[in-house]
């Protein structure tokens, strides 16, 4: 059967018996929770196409997976070595935050301009890295604001991101067995953190179980008028984002 919320993923149910299989070009992730149903798929695959079983997941998608009986851990720590040296900062020292807090980003900012290929490629790079690192969601998402027309300074920030992933870069996210399944969700916004047209940032994150799987940080579509709308468009942004990440968990469930 294939997923409602995502086209690559497909299931199939036997009772209590659950088999999951994700495509990606001409990879395949499986998964589930019967080793005889894991086998019948693998040996139907086999007889119909020409593929090679591979064993564990171990790599897909610049991602590594490191599994073990009670937990998976997902990294890119290769993927970010090769950032660095790609760019010319694998010996550059490291920052604490991706960000200087007090530093506010416009379109002009007078520092000149930049190379518009180098820097999207750093910002497409850190838009990929994400995937695993929602520490610098709202980072990679601010810098690609810019892409048109960097300046100087947006470059420098940019810099600076791939300085912070420098020395965190055995960070990933570790999904732990046996936790509580329950969704859970955070957001927050700034205020007036845009200063070219004075918008805010709104920002969320979702847990279910030990991590988190489900992250955001976008600007908000009007001006609002005090910090009280600010946090209530921020709200209402989550609430949906929660509706259907609900609806996604209970049809995955009923499978």
């Amino acid at each position: 059967m294939k997923s409602l919320s995502e086209a690559t993923l497909y299931t199939k149910a036997r009772g209590d018996e659950i088999l999951i299989v994700s495509i990606h070009v001409d990879d395949i992730v499986y998964t589930g929770n019967n080793n005889d149903l894991l086998k019948e798929f693998k040996e139907d695959m086999m007889v119909k196409y020409e593929m090679t079983d591979l064993g564990l997941l171990h790599h897909f998608l610049g991602m590594r997976i490191i599994q073990t009986h009670s937990s998976i851990f997902i990294h890119q720590r290769k993927y970010v070595a090769s950032l660095l040296n790609k760019f010319g900062l694998s010996e550059c020292k490291s920052v604490f935050t991706p960000l200087v807090p007090s530093d506010k980003l416009c379109k002009d900012d007078g520092s000149g301009s930049a190379s518009e290929e180098q820097y999207r490629r750093i910002v497409g790079s850190l838009l990929y890295l994400i995937a695993t690192r929602p520490d610098i969601m709202y980072a990679a998402s601010l810098l690609a604001r810019f892409m048109n027309s960097p300046t100087n300074k947006h470059f420098g920030t940019a810099k600076r991101v791939l300085r912070y992933i420098k020395g965190t870069l055995d960070y990933g996210l570790e999904y732990v067995k046996g936790k509580n399944a329950m969704l859970i969700g955070f957001c927050d916004s700034d205020w007036g953190g845009s200063v070219d047209d004075n918008k805010n940032t709104s920002g969320n994150a979702f847990s279910f179980g030990s991590r988190v799987f489900s992250w955001a940080s976008m600007k908000q579509n009007c001006v609002a008028l005090s910090t009280a709308e600010a946090e209530y468009i921020c709200a209402s942004e989550a609430t949906a984002q929660a509706i259907w990440l609900r609806f996604v968990l209970e049809n995955f469930v009923e499978l």
